[in-house]
This record gives structure tokens, sequence and C-alpha cells, in this order.
């Protein structure tokens, strides 16, 4: 007899869903997590994370985004916490630029919402913004940011609730399938499951099968916050989630949580790391520079010296297409990572998946696009 029939290695954004899903579908789970669920130094690590459904390039992952708004409805309904605040969201660029003919492209082929908001629109509802005269933004009314140790810790609870334990402070390292089981292995302990789940974040690489080590990198993820000379013009009521590529550099962020800063963070800007566990947590020089010369041109109200910035680790794949799927060759252990800092917007239909993978195998699948085999043709 096993110790459970799930496993799930990595209590973070994915696993902390699938071990929800896991758990709601009737099975016995068991979590295994480094640290503890939701700690600073992980992916969650940084208060927020925005959620759009209009995305440049979304096709494949709209039916995923639909079904994670979904699934974070019914989790702060089950659970009796706000975790998507639904401020809306802007895109910002030039009307004839790069960005925005690509996006309402990518927005008009899978069918999302939107509403385009003119240089004149955006000046009188959103004046926090300083464009120029060809810039226009496309509208989300969907869209918003959510909170992340919140959201990490309430799809826990409910796994917890329904039976789901969960393994802190415990490091894994290695997995082994036969016929019958999974063995997982600390440095003393060994414990056995039915089917694993592997969602490990930056430090999933050693447990994937040697052939995809190759094909994944822990990257650093810079996050700043800015205070601001009214806090009152950046709540959510009144300043939506935003990215914006224009003047040739480019900044996503969100409202003011604390009354104080708001997040405005360099977009696209992640960096190869050697080691997640040791990141170089301060702004290099040039990354400083940038950040704060873009927030001084994008927002007249911004006073334009960071006031907070940390680093988060995450796994990037060499497609940035995520690891999720059964692993190849394997029938008892399902992937889900390297999902390359754009998976906490989707975290819970990513856990959807993969419990689904888990718990009946037979009758769920996982896209195409990020079946992990796909490395391997």
């Amino acid at each position: 007899m096993t110790d459970a029939q799930i496993g799930v290695i990595g209590v973070g954004s994915v696993g902390s869903m699938a071990m929800w899903q896991a758990s709601r579908r009737g099975s016995s789970v068991l979590g295994f997590e480094a640290a503890t669920p939701a700690h600073p130094r992980s992916a969650v690590g940084g208060d927020s994370r925005l959620f759009r459904m209009t995305y440049r390039g979304t096709d494949p992952y709209y039916p995923i985004l639909v079904r994670s708004r979904l699934l974070w409805g019914e989790l702060e309904e089950e659970s009796g916490k706000e975790i998507l605040n639904r401020c809306g969201g802007l895109s910002i660029g030039h009307r004839d630029g790069s960005y925005i003919p690509a996006l309402l492209e990518s927005i008009r082929a899978c069918g999302a919402g939107y509403r385009i908001l003119d240089h004149a629109e955006m000046a009188q509802r959103y004046p926090q913004h300083d464009l120029d005269p060809d810039e226009i933004a496309v509208w989300d009314e969907q869209a918003g940011f959510l909170k992340t140790d919140t959201a990490v810790l309430a799809a826990l609870r409910r796994a917890e609730d329904e039976g789901a334990d969960v393994v802190t402070d415990c490091r894994v390292l290695s997995i082994e399938e036969t016929d019958d089981l999974v063995r997982i292995r600390d440095e003393d302990r060994t414990w056995t499951v039915d089917r694993l789940i592997v969602t490990g974040g930056a430090w999933a690489a050693p447990l994937l099968p040697e052939a995809l080590r190759s094909q994944v990198y822990p990257a650093r993820v810079l996050l700043t916050w800015f205070q601001v000379d009214d806090p009152g013009d950046f709540v959510p009521e009144v300043f939506p989630i935003f990215i914006r590529i224009a003047r040739g550099t480019s900044m996503y962020g969100a409202p003011t949580i604390d009354g104080v800063t708001i997040k405005a963070s360099l977009d696209g800007r992640a960096t190869p790391a050697d080691d997640p566990s040791n990141l170089l947590r301060v702004p290099r020089p040039e990354e400083m520079s940038e950040v704060r010369a873009t927030a001084a041109s994008y927002f007249p109200g911004v006073i334009p010296y960071i006031v907070r910035a940390d680093t988060y680790p995450d796994l990037y794949t060499t497609d940035s297409a995520p690891l999720l799927g059964f692993a190849p060759g394997s029938e008892r252990i399902v992937l889900a990572t390297g999902f390359s800092g754009a998976g906490f917007k989707m975290c819970t239909g990513y856990g959807a998946i993969a419990a689904g993978l888990a718990c009946d195998p037979s009758h769920a699948s996982a896209p195409a696009f990020t079946d992990p085999a796909r490395f391997l043709r």
C-alpha cells in the first residue's frame, strides 16, 4: 500500500492548485515542499501577479485562460477569500507599432472581449499614463491582479480540508518509477505514491528525465516598486493593471495594494541563473537605470526612485512553452513545470490539467503544445 494515491512535489502556484483539484476528485494527496508553502524566495513571491484574457500570440493558451478564470472564482467561493481583484487591464502601445496590431490579431482569433481606448479617452480616463499621440490602449474588463500568497494558501487549505497532507522542509533528491508505484526520496526518508506530479519550479530540473534537462534553465525575474505623488490616483478603482510596449521599452504593473507603492517592472527581462537558491537579489546597475528611466517616462506621478526591489526564480523552457503532461515513456509521473515566467495567472487551469492526468489518465489530456515529449521528436 502506498502513502498516498497522488504525490505533488513543490507546493507553490501549480502544486497547490493540483493538490486542491486532486483532493476535490476524492484522491488521497501528499505534497512535498522544500521550504514552506508560499515562501518568499519562490516564484510565488512579490505579492501579486497580473491576470489578463488578452495576450499577443495567446491562441493556444486561451482555453486554459478561460478555465483558469472560472477556477479562480470557484477557489474564492470555496475559501471565502478575495484572490483576484477584477480591476480591469490596459494593454498600451503605438497604434501601428509591433505590439498593438499583433495583440488585436490574437484577440480576434481567440474571441476574447476587448475595447479600444484612443488617445483622448486614455487622457480623460487614465491620466496617470503619459502617452504619445499615436498610442492607444486595449481594455480588458476581465483582467486584474492575483494575490499570490492568498491564492496558494487558499488552495492548500482547501486540499487539507479534503484530507491532503504536506511534508514541509523536505528537499526531494530523487524519484523512481516502478510498474506499481513511484518512490520519492529525500536525505533519509522514502515515500511511495501511485502517481506523482512534479511541479518544483526553478528547482525541478534534477527531477526531470535526463533528456529534458538541457531544454530547461532556471531564471532570475526582477520586480520593482515605486512610491507615487498621490496614492489615491493609483488605487485599483482608478488604475487598472497595465502592460505597455512603447518608446523602445516595455513595462507592466499593478495598482497599489499597500496604499503607498505601485508595482512597475520591466517586461521580458528574465536572465538565466546558475543557482535558483542563490539569486542576485538587487538590481544590476543597468537594470536600475532602465527601470527608473522607463517609470519616469511613462508616469508623471511616479517618484522615479526604486523603493523596493527583489528577484524571484522560475524555470524556463527553451521554447517558452510549459512542460505539462506525462514524462516521456512514463505512465505514473506527470510533469507540470517550466512555465517560463507566465504561469501564475493560469495556475488554476494548469493544476486542474495535471490533477486530471494523475487521477484519471484514461479520461484526461493536456494540450499538445505542452507535451514534454515534443523535445524528443
